[in-house]
């Protein structure tokens, strides 16, 4: 990713948080993105969701957003209606690790709220 992509990303995704804010009135950071997608993918909105259901939120969020990509397949809802995803390819590993995995989601993520325009 050149010096400009990362900039436009990095403006995108500011342009994303602040759409956030207004409607929910936090700021979020990427974890709690990701939660709200998972959210929106289950389509059950509850009060409280435990520990454990928001991490799978998060996760059904990241398989969602990656499944465009080929590394997750849907397979269905089970009988509570949680989405299930099987994986179908690794990540490609480098040194940059982390930070690539968070700038591919951040793209994803502004796909998914169609902010992102690769134009």
């Amino acid at each position: 990713m050149t010096a400009q992509e990362q900039q436009e990303l990095d403006e995108d995704w500011e342009d994303c948080l602040d759409w956030l804010e207004e409607q929910f009135g936090n700021r979020p950071n990427l974890e709690t993105v990701l939660f709200l997608i998972g959210i929106q993918e289950l389509g059950q909105l509850r009060k409280e969701f435990s520990k454990e259901e928001k991490q799978d939120l998060m996760h059904i969020a990241v398989c969602r957003l990656l499944s465009e990509d080929g590394y997750f397949e849907y397979k269905g809802k089970d009988e509570e209606g949680w989405p299930h995803y099987e994986g179908i390819k690794s990540m490609p590993v480098d040194t940059k690790g982390l930070v690539k995995e968070e700038v591919l989601l951040k793209q994803k993520i502004l796909d998914y709220f169609d902010f992102y325009n690769e134009d």
